[in-house]
């Protein structure tokens, strides 16, 4: 079998060192669509835009953690974890937490650990779960958990993992988004670090079984959570304390993302679509819990 689960949650966690700079931080923005003037209208970058873009006011976006120093680390390195062989082809971002423990530097190094924590048996696939932990000088700066499902992989009768999904809000979004994604999106957003061919090859994207490359995930992810703080939280990154989502389907570069948010006491719940497929679900179980 090509996942050992027992091998694979009993290996020793793996421990480096990363790094990131303020053009780090600057590129995964405008891979997260940063600097787009939503006036269609104006040639001129809209001036918010700027806290994502100018380094002389630079804010994190605290999903830059997904990226910061490796590129994705939680997806493809999971694949090289004692226990863990399988093909590329088959594998997807099923889900992705972020605890935020204090808001991002613009530069830094830390040191991260990274180990498998559960491998789950769903049958027709097998579920990955890679926790992450990044600590600095002055402490904890962030825990991530990224779920990887594997096609293909399940079926040796291991427990299934949790089954318990949130109930889907109720009642009238208190604010709707529309995001377009841009044709090029994954081939700027994968510069990040995250270089699966899946999202600019179209003969391994055949090989998936997808019509043509798609979009990461995280991009997906990363694009949604700056709408919840550009419309609900009037900007201010730092309000952030934890995101959670299942990815539920593919996004394709070129489509156009609803983002419906409703707000609750300390948290918004976000749900995802793409426009152009019929309303299609692509984020689910999204929250976004703020100060």
């Amino acid at each position: 079998m090509p996942i050992d689960a027992a091998k694979a949650v009993a290996a020793e966690p793996r421990t480096g060192r990363i790094s990131w700079t303020v053009k780090d931080v600057q590129l995964y923005h405008l891979g997260v669509g940063a600097g787009a003037n939503p006036d269609k209208d104006s040639p001129a970058t809209d001036p918010d835009e700027l806290r994502y873009t100018l380094e002389s006011r630079l804010h994190v976006l605290p999903s830059f953690a997904t990226v910061a120093g490796a590129g994705s680390p939680g997806v493809i390195s999971s694949l090289s974890m004692p226990g863990v062989d399988v093909d590329l082809a088959g594998v997807l971002h099923g889900g992705q937490t972020l605890e935020i423990h204090r808001p991002l530097p613009a530069e830094g190094t830390a040191t991260v650990t990274d180990r498998i924590t559960a491998v789950y048996d769903k049958g027709n696939a097998a579920v990955l779960v890679m926790r992450t932990e990044v600590t600095d000088a002055a402490g904890p700066l962030w825990t991530s958990d990224a779920h990887i499902f594997v096609r293909g992989e399940g079926g040796w009768g291991g427990d299934r993992g949790p089954s318990t999904r949130p109930e889907p809000p109720i009642g009238e979004p208190d604010r709707i988004a529309e995001r377009p994604v841009r044709p090029d999106q994954a081939l700027l957003y994968r510069l990040c670090g995250d270089h699966n061919p899946l999202h600019a090859d179209p003969e391994f994207a055949e090989r998936a079984g997808f019509e043509r490359p798609i979009l990461h995930g995280l991009c997906t992810y990363g694009i949604t959570l700056k709408a919840v703080v550009d419309t609900l939280l009037g900007g201010d990154v730092t309000r952030i304390r934890s995101y959670r989502t299942r990815f539920a389907a593919v996004v394709y570069p070129g489509e156009t993302l609803r983002v419906r948010m409703w707000r609750q006491e300390g948290a918004v719940r976000v749900a995802v679509s793409a426009v152009e497929r019929g309303d299609m679900p692509v984020l689910a179980g999204t929250v976004v819990r703020h100060t």
